[in-house]
């Protein structure tokens, strides 16, 4: 009997062009590539954005958007993230459209349309196209039914200024309006990106068939399921810089340290400190006796004067450098305490290495993540923000050397187990995302969305 080529599945990934929510959208593509899927990946490239992680990725591919009104990668207009919100939404869609026909006029018509939130024009056009379409939650599952609830009025959210107290959510703790207050629903209703999370979540139900999540089921299970009562989430996280990832020179340094001896300070690629701050981690870091790597970046360290960086790396103790491979850095078994900031891509990294934290929170999501990482997963402490060298050093001692360090360290070992279960073959995670490849290779089968 005649035999037939089985059709290979294609998924187009479109990203927001910060660092932060291209890389977990690169890690998922990796995923899906391993399991024989055909990956695209594309962008509004601009200057900053690495895409290294996927160089030489059997089927995967990459293909920023271009043409039409788009601006060059080096035009000065993306360093503000408002304008070039509003710019991608307006030159966005007929770049994407574009894009997916050359996709099938070359012989690889897209099986499924994959986006991160904050891309909100990107469904609509995979739907005009009759795409089938998935949204990549790039924060926790936590923070997504936080704003679920919002949006659909689920819970009572006290809308003005002075109100205090708390809200109650199915499957997560109680939590106070103050932990709430950084979060877009609190402001402006004319805030481009609060726009933004109403129009992806607020009719999240009627644009996707698969609301992908990076998180595992183990570090959030009562949330996962509570939401899914309500939209189909599937967990698929954590979503993890590649082992094979090259290393960077702070390896080298990092072999030279004993054993959980050093502190790791990074804030992430979008928060900058001010140059008191600044100063006031290098004094915090300069008075704890214990080696260090902090990644301080160009930006930030231009305000930090000659005499404090050098106090601060005197002794030979520390490593001050503008960059490093985060996730290979914290799986190096000589880091022994992280100080972050707690955006989700930190927190996640620093749960499936096993490295108690110190959580500096700023804004978006990152005291919501913290609470969970002091309260609930009890693998580190708050230190007040802004940093002040002190309290700084004491929360890093209190980590590393006080009454709780070891009950941190034990508590983050079982996450680090937990997470790299869920991972698996056979795990929480990786039949997550086998069950979504499942379903859009019958697509690419049938050739129907």
């Amino acid at each position: 009997m005649p035999t037939t080529t089985p059709v290979q599945p294609h998924v187009l990934l479109v990203a927001t062009p910060f660092q932060s929510h291209v890389n977990p959208l690169m890690r998922l593509g990796r995923r899906l590539a391993a399991k024989g899927v055909l990956v695209t990946f594309t962008t509004a490239l601009r200057a900053g954005i690495r895409l290294d992680e996927v160089s030489g990725v059997d089927g995967f591919r990459v293909e920023c958007l271009r043409g039409g009104d788009l601006w060059e990668p080096d035009d000065p207009r993306f360093v503000d993230a408002n304008d070039m919100a509003r710019h991608l939404s307006a030159a966005g869609p007929a770049a994407l459209e574009a894009l997916i026909r050359r996709e099938a006029a070359a012989g690889r018509p897209v099986t499924c349309v994959v986006a991160n939130a904050f891309v909100p024009w990107a469904l609509p056009v995979a739907a005009d196209m009759g795409l089938p379409r998935a949204m990549l939650w790039i924060q926790s599952c936590a923070l997504l039914s936080v704003y679920y609830h919002y949006l659909h009025a689920l819970a009572p959210f006290p809308d003005t200024d002075d109100a205090s107290g708390s809200v109650a959510i199915p499957g997560l703790p109680s939590l106070a309006i103050d932990e709430l207050r950084p979060l877009l629903i609190y402001t402006s209703s004319q805030d481009m990106w609060r726009q933004m999370v109403v129009t992806d979540l607020g009719s999240v139900r009627e644009k996707v068939s698969w609301l992908l999540v990076n998180t595992f089921d183990a570090l959030e299970h009562e949330t996962i399921a509570a939401l899914s009562e309500h939209v189909p989430v599937i967990p698929v996280g954590p979503l993890l810089e590649p082992e094979t990832a090259e290393a960077d020179g702070c390896i080298a340094w990092l072999d030279a340290q004993p054993p959980r001896s050093v502190v790791l300070v990074a804030f992430g690629s979008l928060v900058k400190t001010g140059d008191e701050e600044t100063a006031e981690i290098a004094e915090a870091l300069a008075s704890v006796d214990r080696p260090f790597l902090w990644v301080l970046r160009d930006e930030n360290r231009a305000l930090l004067s000659k005499d404090t960086l050098a106090a601060a790396t005197s002794r030979g103790r520390g490593k001050v450098v503008a960059w490093c491979r985060q996730a290979r850095v914290l799986a190096h078994g000589a880091v022994g305490c992280f100080v972050t900031h707690c955006g989700w891509n930190s927190t996640t990294e620093a749960l499936a290495a096993g490295v108690p934290i110190v959580a500096c929170t700023r804004w978006s999501d990152q005291r919501i993540n913290a609470k969970f990482l002091v309260d609930v997963y009890r693998v580190g402490v708050r230190s007040p923000t802004p940093v002040s060298r002190e309290s700084l050093r004491r929360s890093i001692e209190e980590v590393m050397g006080g009454p709780e360090a070891e009950g941190f360290g034990l508590r983050a070992a079982s996450l680090k187990k937990r997470a790299r279960a869920a991972l698996a073959d056979g795990g929480s995670s990786d039949n997550g995302v086998q069950a979504f490849v499942d379903q859009i290779s019958e697509l690419a089968r049938s050739g129907g969305g």
